[in-house]
């Protein structure tokens, strides 16, 4: 065995080891007309724990959340002035470890 081979499957050992993989939702608030908008609330909630983490929107209206569990169902939405986008639901039967979801609120 080569040193290469060594140092590869150690890697892949080191990667298995690491547990479930990760993921990140990010994506963009925005209006009807598709502007962008800042400073809405985005919420995620973790359907297994029901805690909730919250994200203002940037000057683009972009929000991100990572390091989300592969084992859990997540429900997205973004709020601002007092109205709402839709719920937007992020199943744990989706394998994808990278989601972009925009958030239309009508104002």
């Amino acid at each position: 065995m080569t040193a290469f081979s060594v140092a590869v499957q150690g890697a892949a050992v080191f990667a298995q080891d690491r547990g479930p993989a990760q993921r990140v939702v990010q994506g963009k608030v925005v209006d009807g007309a598709n502007t962008p908008i800042k400073g809405a609330v985005v919420y995620l909630k973790d359907s297994r724990s029901l805690s909730v983490k919250s994200y203002f929107s940037d000057d683009q209206g972009g929000y991100r959340f990572g390091q989300l569990s592969q084992n859990s169902d997540y429900e997205i939405w973004a709020e601002n002035n007092g109205k709402k986008s839709s719920v937007k639901n992020i199943s744990s039967f989706d394998n994808k470890s990278q989601f972009y979801i925009n958030l239309k609120i009508d104002k």
